[in-house]
């Protein structure tokens, strides 16, 4: 394991990552980053607030460009399904991981 410094909307957060992972995280890292950044009207907003409509625009971001894309049947093909699964385990871990470092500041 790895660990690797996110800096998110002036704030750092150090998060854990499989070795040979760090530079996807960070590059996911800037992404979010970005996106926080082209977000208006955050005065105020809490950090866990501020970073959930983050991960909200993005998760529309990815839905709409999956529903451009190709339909697939994931109940027709349990691999997708299984990777999906697995998408959002990771995703769910990250999540926690902020919100226990955001707990612990």
């Amino acid at each position: 394991m790895s660990n690797v410094t996110l800096e998110l909307g002036g704030r750092s957060y150090v998060v854990a990552c499989a070795d040979g992972q760090e530079a996807h995280i960070l590059g996911l890292g800037k992404a979010i980053d970005a996106k926080l950044a082209g977000m208006a009207n955050l005065a105020g907003q809490s950090e866990t607030r501020t970073l959930l409509f983050a991960a909200l625009l993005m998760a529309d971001e990815c839905h709409e460009a999956k529903q451009k894309s190709a339909p697939v049947a994931t109940q027709d093909d349990p691999a997708l399904a299984e990777a999906l699964e697995k998408i959002a385990g990771r995703l769910e871990g990250c999540a926690a991981r902020l919100e226990n470092g955001a707990a612990n500041t």
